[in-house]
């Protein structure tokens, strides 16, 4: 039982970071050096803290892109 669940979590867990690089290119970020998108989403983060108003603006930007795509 114990290395299904750990097999499932590893596919859950390969499935997500497809996914999130997946943004990356969405984005038009693919072809950026790893340092600078790094760097940018450390800032990024950063700004978000307490700043819902950020958050609510990025959010829209992003449910815009998706609405494109249909996802």
């Amino acid at each position: 039982m114990k290395r299904s669940t750990t097999s499932e979590a590893r596919k859950k867990d390969t499935r997500e970071k497809i996914e999130l690089g997946g943004l990356i290119v969405k984005a038009g970020l693919r072809y950026e050096k790893r340092a600078m998108l790094l760097g940018l989403l450390i800032d990024a983060s950063r700004r978000l803290r307490g700043d819902e108003h950020e958050r609510t603006r990025w959010t829209a930007i992003g449910a815009e892109a998706f609405g494109d795509d249909g996802e």
